[in-house]
């Protein structure tokens, strides 16, 4: 740990959760995208290009983790749908606890406080 970086216990709240946050995004940001794309694209092929079911299916083993079972067992869609989940409620609230502290910053730095 470099001299001038203080240790974790001894950073404010809000220093440790932007620390966590950035932490646990490259985490989560593969699995999230691959998830979004996929479902997106399932969507759209179907409804506006007409793939049947069984066309887009390639898109739902990537979209639902049932790539993973080779892997994990039976076990690895249901982890890779927990773990995406709850990265992706991690990362919305820790966001949106940073974006309400900014927001109040500017507030008090507008001088709008009390009005």
């Amino acid at each position: 740990m470099a001299e001038d970086t203080p240790p974790a216990r001894s950073l404010p709240l809000m220093a440790r959760c932007r620390q966590a946050h950035a932490a646990v995004a490259p985490l989560v940001l593969a699995p999230l995208l691959l998830t979004a794309s996929t479902g997106v694209a399932y969507r759209v092929l179907r409804d506006w290009l007409g793939w049947n079911r069984d066309r887009a299916h390639g898109l739902m083993i990537l979209h639902e983790g049932e790539w993973l079972k080779p892997l994990l067992g039976g076990q690895g869609e249901t982890l890779y749908v927990l773990l995406n989940g709850l990265g992706l409620l991690w990362m919305m609230g820790s966001g949106s606890v940073l974006v309400w502290q900014r927001f109040q910053r500017w507030w008090r730095a507008t001088g709008k406080e009390g009005t």
